[in-house]
This record gives structure tokens, C-alpha cells and sequence, in this order.
């Protein structure tokens, strides 16, 4: 017997509240990892999540170093959750529901080796359920998912003003001027548009999507 998900609009509207305690860890490569960290903070059992390198040669890598390229290095997050309230392959899925599966070249507008979509793994029953989701992500789609599934390796937090970007309402110097990192967030996150293409590949089962 063929096993049917729960649409996904309905795991995310099961998730949406506070913060839960911290019990266990997914790490993941979805593009800009500042729109990673806002989406995946909007689901119940998540606690925190943490933006940062990983999958590369250079250690203590700099937020240069990993977008000039050649440290190996993806943006990544990780994500703290409470397994008594979300899953491990619910995150999973909301992961591939809130990326473009398709592109292994980078995410959206951002191009290059930091910005290719991946998921990291510790051990084999991660590599399980990442496997099931990208399984799952391809039947719903009816086409290959390009996005590989990777041995974890050591994860390096990312500078302290890249953490919370997408709230923070400290300011900084933009094109538009001086603005809050939210709003320049906001305006980055249009700008590639990031949810127009993640509406076009999943539509009413893109997750994070509003509108």
C-alpha cells in the first residue's frame, strides 16, 4: 500500500505557535539561509534556528570567504526542534516545500556553490527519512528531485548579524537607504523571488507561501 502524506498546508497549519523545548537537530541547505531560518521559526516544536556553513575544507569560514566560493561551504541552517511536537520527516517534507527541488545550481536568484539546496545527515536513519521526503517530494511533482543528501560534517555558525536577520530591526545601509534589516530582508526575499517560484513548483502546497 502506497503511503499518502498529509498535505503539507495541513502539517504547517498544525505547527504554527510558540517555540517548543529543544530536543533535537536537522540540518539543511535551502539558499539565503536568513529565509530559511524565518520560515522554518514559524513551526511549532521548532525552538531555534541557526544560520551557518557547512559541507565544506575551511574551517571558521567567513560569510566572504563561503559567497566568493572555493571553501566547499553551503549556507545552511540548523534546526532545533521538539520531536514530541513535529517530526523529523514532517521537516523534511517543509523543507522540500519550501525550495525549489529542481535547481542544483543554486536557489532563486542566488547562484553559486553556497547557495546549491542539500540536506546533511548524521547517521542512517536521517538518511532514511530524508530519502522517504525526497521520494514523497518526486511522486507529488511527477519529475526527479536534484537535491542530494549529504553526510554531516562540521557545522560553523555564521556571523552574529546574520542570525535573526529577517526580524531584526537594527538598520543597515541598502540601495533604498538606510532601512531595518527586516524590511531589507523583506525586499531581498521579493526581490528573488523566492515564494513566486516556490508557489509556481508546489502551488496550494507550498507551506510558507501567503497569498
Amino acid at each position: 500500500m502506497t503511503h499518502k502524506a498529509k498535505p503539507l498546508s495541513l502539517v504547517l497549519a498544525a505547527c504554527l505557535a510558540a517555540p517548543a523545548v529543544q530536543a533535537a537537530e536537522i540540518t539543511v541547505a535551502g539558499g539565503c539561509f536568513w529565509c530559511v531560518e524565518a520560515d522554518f521559526e514559524k513551526v511549532q516544536g521548532v525552538s531555534e534556528v541557526v544560520s551557518g556553513y557547512t559541507g565544506g575544507n575551511v574551517e571558521n569560514p567567513t560569510y566572504k570567504q563561503v559567497v566568493a566560493g572555493g571553501t566547499g561551504h553551503y549556507e545552511a541552517a540548523e534546526i532545533m526542534y521538539d520531536a514530541d511536537q513535529v517530526s523529523r520527516p514532517q521537516l523534511y517534507d517543509l523543507f522540500f516545500r519550501s525550495i525549489d527541488p529542481f535547481d542544483d545550481g543554486g536557489q532563486f536568484c542566488d547562484r553559486g556553490e553556497s547557495y546549491r539546496p542539500a540536506i546533511f545527515v548524521d547517521d542512517a536513519e536521517e538518511r532514511a527519512d530524508a530519502e522517504a521526503a525526497k521520494r514523497r517530494a518526486e511522486e507529488e511533482l511527477g519529475r526527479e528531485v536534484v537535491v542530494p543528501i549529504l553526510d554531516a560534517s562540521t557545522f560553523y555558525k555564521a556571523e552574529d548579524y546574520h542570525q535573526d536577520y529577517y526580524k531584526s530591526s537594527e538598520r543597515t545601509l541598502t540601495r533604498f537607504g538606510y532601512i531595518d534589516r527586516s524590511d531589507a530582508y523583506e525586499r531581498y526575499r521579493d526581490g528573488c523571488r523566492r515564494d513566486e517560484r516556490v508557489r509556481e513548483v508546489w502551488g496550494a502546497d507550498a507551506p510558507f507561501v501567503g497569498g
